[in-house]
């Protein structure tokens, strides 16, 4: 213990709990200790200590309710929370790891902040966990990554022309869909950047940390940037359709030959992987891919083994219901999150994300007496309603208002009546008598699954995640 207290430079250390403070004797003398019995012992003797300037580390059991003293030492002081069970997010990526065949590699989308959940701070568990690749939406997503020091290969899904110095200045990876796009990608490289190389023989200090290694030792062969070719199979989004097939190649050959870029990937994205009914068109897409495929493969004239770029055409849902089309690599998404598209996993996931806000007033209201705006909700009997920290602006939609949405506080339901307010969520507690001002009120977690709200809303997971506005603080918790 004391060793680690150097070699860490930890100057402070505060224990909580009645067997932690046995490792006072093992630290060094002088050295500034303090230990409580209980969290609320140390949030009672909280206005006596003085933290500035310094990094806080809470680590401890469940028990001991550590995010009480998270929201006393944030900076946001919003009372509405997104609590993101980092435990439970491994846990569902070991889930869908244990789904894959040998040797498949994964990709897991951090895109939307990482689905609302934070993209930072789970690309650095990911990063820890060894997957293969991180996929973005933007090149500014995969720059916020970079310079959090996550050092994963990133695909960025929709590159646009404006961000292509970004994208090689940071090691980003772009998707490449149409041929107007490849070459705008291709010109950039050959006059915009390769030119920069020759002419400084790779000496510039930015260019050798920036570059991509095989660049920096082997000046000869350029850039060599990889890029992730994005096929239309059925989905038409985006990508290459069948007939693109001829001058794609042409312009791949050409980038290759100066070398400029090099093909690491080529994908398709599934349009129903999750949904039985449409199980003979994602088997026809497939078929489509692999056609499409072995024609650009063998067009530039890679040998067939594990020299050919690296196919991957299944999303979460896909991992699960159809393993036999796994190839080089999968990618995962919402499932991370703990949400299963496919229904065969829900045993096995955990909920990742918990949304919380905080009973600001309870008032009691006459019948006839109404609440909100326009009036829209009526007393028919004499209630109490609970004023939460939660409106429109946070990520609750109007449309779950007037009764369409119930909250969870202390265990049972609260309809939510009158209109969502833009920061603020009026409850019916008329029911539940031990619900107080100061309380919690839960949005979705793992007594009310994030499914209803997105049900109710008519929408799905995906949006309700991604919605939940900025100014609501994400809380990191780990077991």
């Amino acid at each position: 213990m004391a060793g680690l207290l150097i070699e860490k430079r930890i100057d402070r250390l505060i224990g909580i709990g009645k067997k932690v403070e046995h490792v006072k004797k093992y630290l060094p003398t002088g050295f500034d200790a303090r230990f409580y019995p209980t969290t609320q012992a140390f949030l009672d003797d909280f206005q006596e200590l003085v933290f500035r300037d310094e990094v806080i580390l809470l680590k401890g059991a469940r028990q001991f309710e550590f995010e009480r003293i998270a929201n006393r030492l944030a900076i946001k002081f919003h009372k509405t929370v997104l609590e993101v069970n980092l435990s439970a997010l491994l846990n569902n990526l070991r889930v869908y790891q244990s789904q894959l065949g040998p040797g498949t590699k994964m990709m897991v989308m951090v895109k939307a902040g990482a689905y609302g959940s934070g993209s930072a701070e789970v690309a650095k568990l990911l990063e820890f966990q060894n997957v293969d690749y991180l996929g973005v939406a933007y090149a500014d997503e995969g720059v916020e990554l970079r310079k959090a020091g996550i050092q994963l290969p990133i695909m960025v899904m929709n590159p646009e022309e404006a961000t292509f110095e970004a994208l090689v200045r940071f090691r980003l990876e772009p998707e490449i869909y149409s041929l107007g796009l490849l070459r705008n990608f291709f010109d950039f490289l050959q006059n915009h950047f390769a030119q920069n190389v020759e002419a400084r023989g790779i000496a510039d200090l930015r260019l050798r940390t920036e570059l991509p290694q095989s660049a920096i030792h082997n000046p000869q062969s350029a850039i060599q940037l990889p890029i992730h070719l994005k096929l239309d199979t059925g989905m038409h989004r985006l990508g290459f359709e069948e007939a693109d097939i001829e001058p794609l190649l042409e312009l791949l050959k050409a980038g290759e030959a100066q070398p400029v870029f090099i093909v690491k990937t080529i994908f398709s994205h599934l349009a129903a992987s999750e949904a039985p009914q449409h199980d003979d068109f994602t088997r026809e897409q497939f078929a489509r891919f692999q056609k499409m495929y072995a024609q650009l493969a063998d067009g530039l004239g890679y040998p067939t083994g594990t020299s050919r770029p690296m196919r991957h055409i299944l999303n979460s849902g896909g991992i699960v219901r159809f393993p036999e089309l796994q190839m080089e690599m999968v990618r995962l998404g919402i499932g991370l999150y703990g949400v299963d598209s496919s229904g065969l996993l829900e045993d096995r996931l955990q909920t990742v994300n918990t949304l919380k806000a905080t009973i600001s007033q309870i008032k009691n209201v006459a019948v006839g007496e109404t609440v909100g705006y326009g009036r829209l909700g009526k007393a028919e009997r004499p209630m109490r309603i609970a004023t939460i920290s939660l409106g429109y602006a946070d990520g609750l939609l109007r449309r779950a208002g007037n009764g369409q949405f119930s909250v969870l506080i202390n265990d049972r339901r609260a309809p939510l009546i009158g209109n969502v307010c833009m920061d603020m969520t009026m409850a019916d507690v008329t029911d539940i008598p031990d619900a107080a001002e100061g309380g919690q009120a839960i949005i979705f977690g793992k007594d009310l699954p994030v499914q209803e709200l997105a049900a109710c809303l008519g929408t799905i997971p995906y949006e309700i995640f991604t919605t939940i506005s900025e100014r609501v603080k994400r809380v990191y918790v780990q077991e």
